[in-house]
């Protein structure tokens, strides 16, 4: 889980022979920044969570996912819905999901959700003033999405800190649909002259990685296309370490460059009621950070594929889905999954 921000390393002292002195030794930087695509509610999603007394719960879909979230230093999920405590929910095409939701993701251990996508105004200024107000008050961070100037101006970049590493973080969508912002609501826009505004703000003395989380691409393409590859250049050259993509609703590639920067093109659904080949799953990326011997902070990149079973839309790693008794059908369909994203992520 999110670590308190800013808070001071500690410190050992050890003995310097040669001196006589006590020196002071600074235990090496580290993180574990764990991040899930996109969080979808379509309409049988929201009948499989519903109670016999009316009320949600969406425990059962992370179940076997939590675990990853909950020993991460920073837990991210792209949130691809609006929230509400009204009772008029919807899926596809203009999702709105019960409040319940967000305190499943805080069970599972999230602490930042992205809001930066396109379906971000579904429900207009109401939905996104409901969104924040729920997500504000179960202390889900969120980005790229905000009430007004005034909340934009507080969180438009984030610093956190994750274990002991300090973060600026920020978000991006490449559109809303066509649905116009309305009138005082800020959506950040993937458009290089304001992401290079931005960046060109954050306080750099006092962050020790920059990390982006961007929604681009096009849907159902399993590969990066020339936008997506330009965006990630403009964004490395101006100081992001790491870039992390969603949208396409399919597992895309990642790049590692000469610099360890790294780029995930799209880690395709979390979980959704999206059942043909390639979209039925996606990714949750783990990127270890450590600091080297000559103090520089070097980046790792792991992943774990996830297969959404349905119809409870549970999510299943390999670690469970390889061994868990299933139907022909559902076991054929995880295998299929799981052999795509491996030949597609090895394919290097």
């Amino acid at each position: 889980m999110l670590a308190a921000a800013f808070l001071p390393l500690h410190y050992v002292l050890e003995r310097d022979l040669c001196e006589g002195q006590p020196q002071v030794v600074r235990p090496p930087r580290r993180a574990r920044i764990v991040v899930a695509g996109d969080l979808m509610q379509h309409t049988p999603q929201l009948t499989a969570a519903r109670q016999a007394d009316g009320s949600y719960d969406f425990s059962e879909s992370f179940r076997y996912v939590a675990p990853y979230f909950r020993n991460a230093d920073l837990a991210v999920v792209n949130l691809e819905t609006t929230l509400s405590r009204g009772g008029s929910y919807s899926g596809y095409p203009c999702f709105c999901s019960p409040a319940e939701l967000a305190d499943a993701m805080v069970d599972m251990g999230v602490d930042v959700a992205l809001l930066a996508n396109n379906h971000c105004l579904d429900r207009g200024a109401e939905g996104v003033r409901a969104t924040a107000d729920i997500l504000d008050s179960c202390g889900i961070v969120r980005m790229g999405v905000f009430r007004d100037s005034v909340d934009y101006a507080a969180g438009s970049v984030r610093y956190m800190r994750a274990g002991d590493v300090r973060l600026a973080m920020v978000n991006y969508t490449y559109g809303t649909n066509g649905i116009p912002v309305p009138k005082g609501v800020v959506v950040n826009p993937l458009d290089t002259l304001f992401i290079g505004r931005e960046l060109a703000q954050i306080e750099r003395d006092k962050v020790d990685c920059v990390v982006a989380f961007v929604h681009w691409g096009n849907e159902y393409e399993r590969k990066p296309n020339r936008d997506q590859r330009r965006v990630a250049e403009f964004m490395k050259r101006n100081g992001v370490d790491i870039i992390i993509g969603s949208h396409p609703h399919v597992v895309q590639p990642y790049e590692i460059d000469a610099e360890g920067k790294i780029v995930v093109y799209s880690l395709g659904n979390f979980v959704s009621n999206q059942s043909k080949r390639y979209t039925d799953g996606g990714l949750i990326v783990t990127i270890d950070i450590e600091e080297d011997s000559a103090g520089e902070l070097k980046y790792y990149l792991g992943y774990t594929p996830v297969w959404v079973s349905r119809p409870k839309y549970t999510l299943l790693p390999p670690a469970v889905g390889d061994t868990l008794r299933m139907g022909g059908e559902a076991r054929e369909a995880y295998r299929t999954f799981m052999t795509d994203t491996e030949k597609l992520l090895s394919a290097k």
